[in-house]
């Protein structure tokens, strides 16, 4: 980790104070940085806008990725203030930057009552067993659609 990598981390660190403060929602903050320069930013906003999905993650991946005009962030490095949930964690995977620096640690979020470990356990579990009830219905119909996509010719792969 270098200055530059310091700087990116602290800026998300007072994101995630600022949100905090401005009772926006949890206190984390994201910044995704491309060649030096940040492209995107977010606090987390959950209860601010009634969105259980507006993490500072997701906030920060959907302003870079627009602000790139791509749905992936090739070449970027996310900073955020906390080990992403499983959400942003998947979302993250999904945008493929080029590597994550987190400050606080799941552990440490758990300790102020953002306890993640439940989900972790449930994306183990089978469908059946799992806390909400998860069930699968008109596959054959869906799968269709997939079928299309498979022979689909001008489809962008991602």
């Amino acid at each position: 980790m270098n200055e530059t990598d310091k700087k990116f981390m602290q800026r998300a660190i007072e994101l995630a104070e600022r949100g905090m403060d401005a009772n926006s929602g949890g206190p984390f903050g994201c910044v995704i940085a491309k060649d030096g320069e940040i492209i995107g930013e977010g606090c987390n906003r959950v209860t601010s806008t009634n969105d259980p999905t507006a993490h500072a993650e997701i906030i920060a991946i959907r302003e870079a990725c627009q602000r790139l005009g791509a749905f992936q962030l090739d070449g970027c490095v996310v900073y955020t203030s906390c080990e992403p949930c499983p959400m942003c964690l998947g979302a993250i995977y999904w945008a493929r930057p080029e590597r994550v620096y987190f400050a606080c640690t799941r552990e440490d979020a758990a300790n102020i009552g953002f306890d993640d470990r439940f989900i972790y356990e449930e994306l183990e579990k089978a469908n059946n067993e799992r806390h909400l009830q998860v069930i699968n219905l008109m596959r054959e119909e869906a799968l269709a659609v997939f079928n299309k996509w498979a022979t689909k010719p001008d489809k962008q792969e991602y």
